[in-house]
């Protein structure tokens, strides 16, 4: 039988949350502006709007807001992306 090729595939410590890591609200309500620069760090609490694991600790930077979730725009093999991530799975950066 061949393997499987999800979305996610060989996520088993990526998906996890460590000892001292917990839910916490503070992440769910952070506001962005467009402008800022964030790096993508996938919230494993957060399963509904999980991104792509090959998008996880890259930097991007806000161009708007889609309902309740925000457009990144990345760079990913020298190609531009756009991606609609919620606020839990972002940090902000200086």
């Amino acid at each position: 039988m061949r393997a499987s090729k999800g979305h996610r595939r060989g996520t088993r410590s990526l998906l996890k949350a460590g000892v001292r890591d917990k839910f916490k609200p503070e992440s769910y309500i952070q506001e962005f502006k467009p402008g800022d620069k964030v790096i993508i760090r996938i919230c494993p609490s957060s399963r509904r709007t999980i991104i792509h694991p090959r998008f996880n600790g890259s930097m991007g930077i806000v161009s708007g807001r889609r309902g309740s979730a925000l457009i990144i725009e990345t760079k990913l093999g020298g190609k531009s992306k756009e991606l609609q991530i919620t606020p839990e799975h972002l940090k902000k950066t200086e």
